[in-house]
């Protein structure tokens, strides 16, 4: 941990949210929470309110390590490499999402930034991957009306456990002539004949525990035709420690695809009124920390992942998990 501990140093110049503190570093929020603490009992940092802020012993080992208060990243497009060019799309896609099913804690909902999705679309684009036949896993995001918005893509299916949401993105989709069709479905029951191999491209934001990921990926590969077909998913470092991505990673490789992108902090889930942050005060990290959220901490890293011989998913049949599908021990951002 001792990356994370230069990183804090790093971030902190003066009193600093704690969750903008955890925007600065990468640990999963449960070793973010533990390195707290030490570093807190070690006499390096000051943690008073839901604010941070270094010792004068925290100061001098800063100074030690060099670690200067910089911030590097992109201001234009918050790093994340991707300025939104569909300006028009992106209009058209906030005034149809302001009308949008609240998100509900039964199911792990949470959605990212309109212009966060409007980025993903754009990086599909730009990987030739939007103008074709596309698998959505769970819709919270509404990426399938922002993507068919441009009147790009031939078609999209959508998969969705949210009848709420299903009747939503179908309403929207016979009003606006977008070529989507939405049905009611769970993840853990056996995959329907119809959709498999049908498909050039998935994209899911799964829930970050390892059966809920091995059945989110699994269902969104089933529905590729073959190789050079390439899937689109987002992970977080906050609910999702090394050893849980090391695992994720293997289940990439099992299934036949290789890693050809990862953008990190490409998306961030905003404080609004119908997001999950509705819930804070049942989220264990807001609990642990006792402060109210007051910045865009949750991010996530966005991936593209490309099969290289026959895609194989991991589970074929129903596999039911009931809550192990959504909440774990790294689950400090899921409302308990």
């Amino acid at each position: 941990m001792e990356r994370i501990r230069r990183q804090i140093l790093q971030a902190l110049d003066g009193e600093m949210s704690v969750y903008r503190l955890i925007d600065s570093q990468d640990a999963s929020l449960r070793e973010f929470f533990d390195l707290l603490q030490a570093m807190e009992r070690e006499g390096l940092i000051s943690v008073k309110e839901g604010k941070v802020s270094l010792t004068e012993r925290g100061k001098k080992l800063k100074e030690e390590l060099c670690a200067i208060s910089v911030d590097v990243r992109c201001k234009c497009c918050r790093g994340t490499g991707y300025v939104v060019d569909f300006a028009e799309t992106l209009r058209r896609y906030e005034e149809i999402a302001r009308e949008r099913p609240e998100a509900i804690e039964v199911y792990d909902q949470g959605f990212m930034a309109t212009k966060d999705v409007m980025r993903r679309v754009e990086f599909v684009y730009e990987r030739g991957d939007l103008a074709t036949n596309i698998f959505v896993v769970g819709d919270d995001d509404l990426f399938s009306i922002a993507a068919s918005l441009t009147g790009i893509p031939k078609k999209i299916t959508v998969v969705e456990i949210d009848e709420r949401l299903v009747n939503f993105i179908n309403k929207t989709a016979d009003k606006h002539g977008l070529n989507i069709e939405a049905v009611v479905y769970d993840v853990q029951q056996a995959f329907p004949e119809e959709y498999r191999k049908k498909y050039d491209v998935f994209v899911t934001d799964p829930v970050e525990t390892l059966p809920g990921l091995k059945l989110f990926l699994s269902r969104g590969v089933s529905t590729l035709k073959g190789p050079g077909c390439s899937g689109y998913f987002g992970i977080t470092t906050l609910e999702a420690s090394r050893k849980k991505w090391y695992e994720i990673q293997r289940m990439i490789y099992d299934m036949g695809f290789i890693i050809t992108d990862l953008r990190r902090k490409f998306s961030v889930y905003p404080p609004e009124d119908k997001n999950f942050f509705r819930f804070q005060e049942k989220l264990p990290i807001v609990r642990k920390l006792q402060a109210k959220v007051d910045w865009n901490w949750y991010t996530s890293t966005l991936f593209r992942i490309e099969a290289v011989v026959e895609p194989k998913p991991i589970v074929e049949g129903e596999m039911i998990i009931d809550e192990k599908v959504y909440k774990d021990d790294e689950s400090w951002a899921t409302p308990y």
